[in-house]
């Protein structure tokens, strides 16, 4: 496109001259010749640093919140986040309007929920892409993922391939990352879903009011919102919105809620009511926890507003085995105690995870995680404590340190492991803690790997290493 008709509709100034759009990047090491060069302004760095080096690589233009002494046209807007998002949109052909966006948010429960409205989505008859933390899918094929919510170009991107490929159902995780970050700016989603609001990432928001308020930006931008109203802050996350309301609960009144909860090892029962039916739908998931109610009944709200029927949620619901990383069962033969890999991360999930595998324990409890360096710090010892608290052992090692050292974080997980009384190690390397674990196991144990999950790596001083707990746990297995 030229440069004019891609800003024809986006409030602009273009200096400089006319040119030719080949491509969009905001990341200056993907800049190639005819590439628009977003300099989007974030949270540790300038991309207006780095527009030289994307003149040097052949970018044709450059899209600017103040004009640069560069000999480039140049697209000179108030906010790049929002222009780029908007840009990006124009120039795939706004391919987020030829499909049903579905936006799933929460602290906890965002790609669980999206795995289960896939699978009822197909079971409806629906093509179906997904964008998330694990992966992103168009029907099976998969396009890795290296944001929960990638760029507003590749997200763009990503839009226009599952479009062309005649994909009729987008369900995305939306992180409040994103939401502030406008990478999702100017998308207008059919369904909004919010499973729960729980302590994490403050130290990107601050505030939890600022974590909540990021979250609202996803219903100002949805036609129809489906949410927990078992969750206490739902009614201010909604303030302020005009989407249509379908709620879900286990304890406060709703439109969808269930009863007769029988949790068990092998997954949770339940029976659902949804709004406009006579009998209560008879509900066996394949996934333990109570969490996992709730995760289907979101999942069974955003299905009702899609139009699909109580049969269609019932099939899709009952399908689902597992999602990578969330209450994954690892494999280990010979072994008479059971290892348990999760994704969990913050407080509320920690607890949801224990309380869950704590009721099919015919033993011990054994935990082991870490907190994530250069992350909110403040839930470091409510994790330990929390662990503490619903386990009979804890094993305090790193998970992804990042740029901190692996010790000073482990130490405030311990004034939490302190408090709750409970005995515990603290082994830094993660892998000879696991191979702890395994060898303190015995005869009806269940040994929680916590906060890796999916994750195939561990960042330690801003390099990514090979980590695989899957690949672990098989190998330190058979050495045992």
């Amino acid at each position: 496109m030229k440069l004019h008709e891609l800003f024809s509709d986006i409030p602009c100034s273009i200096v400089g001259g006319d040119t030719e759009v080949t491509a969009i990047e905001c990341d200056s090491r993907n800049v190639g010749p005819g590439c628009l060069f977003a300099c989007v302004v974030g949270t540790f760095q300038d991309g207006h640093q780095y527009a030289a080096a994307a003149a040097e690589q052949g970018a044709s233009a450059l899209l600017v919140e103040r004009e640069l002494p560069i000999g480039l046209p140049q697209v000179v807007v108030e906010d790049s986040r929002k222009a780029l998002a908007l840009a990006a949109s124009a120039f795939y052909g706004h391919p987020s309007q030829k499909m049903r966006m579905v936006g799933v948010t929460g602290t906890n429960g965002k790609t669980t929920t999206t795995y289960m409205l896939k699978a009822v989505a197909e079971r409806a008859g629906y093509k179906v892409g997904l964008i998330g933390t694990i992966r992103n899918l168009i029907g099976e094929t998969v396009i890795p993922a290296n944001h929960t919510t990638p760029d507003a170009a590749e997200l763009h991107r990503i839009l226009r391939r599952m479009a062309d490929e005649g994909v009729e159902v987008c369900i995305m995780e939306v992180s409040s990352h994103s939401l502030v970050q406008h990478r999702v700016y100017g998308i207008d989603y059919d369904v909004a879903v919010f499973t729960n609001l729980t302590q994490d990432h403050l130290d990107y928001h601050k505030t939890f009011d600022n974590y909540l308020a990021a979250k609202r930006i996803l219903f100002l931008q949805a036609k129809k919102a489906v949410v927990n109203c078992d969750d206490p802050h739902w009614k201010k996350l909604l303030e302020g919105t005009s989407c249509e309301l379908l709620t879900f609960a286990v304890r406060e009144n709703s439109d969808i809620y269930a009863k007769n909860i029988d949790i068990t090892p092998a997954g949770a029962a339940f029976d659902m009511h949804l709004p406009g039916t006579e009998e209560m739908q008879h509900i066996k998931l394949r996934i333990s926890g109570l969490f996992s109610v709730f995760n289907a009944m979101g999942t069974a709200g955003a299905a009702m507003e899609l139009g699909i029927s109580p049969d269609c949620i019932k099939a899709g619901l009952e399908s689902v085995t597992s999602v990578s990383g969330r209450i994954e069962a690892l494999p280990v033969p010979g072994r008479e105690f059971s290892v348990i890999l999760d994704y969990a991360h913050t407080p509320d999930a920690l607890e949801n995870i224990l309380k869950t595998v704590r009721c099919f324990t015919a033993n011990r409890l054994i935990v082991l995680f870490g907190c994530g360096g250069d992350r909110d710090r403040a839930k470091r010892p409510i994790m330990g404590e929390v662990a503490g608290r619903y386990s009979d052992f804890c094993i305090v090692t790193s998970d992804n340190p990042r740029s901190e050292e692996p010790r000073s974080i482990m130490l405030a997980i311990e004034e939490g492991v302190k408090r709750s009384g409970c005995d515990y190690i603290m082994i830094e390397n993660r892998r000879e803690a696991i191979q702890a674990a395994l060898k303190m196991g015995q005869k009806g144990d269940v040994i929680v790997l916590a906060g890796k999950g999916h994750e195939t790596y561990q960042e330690i001083n801003g390099v990514k290493n090979h980590f695989d707990e899957k690949e672990i746990v098989a190998e330190l297995v058979k050495q045992l």
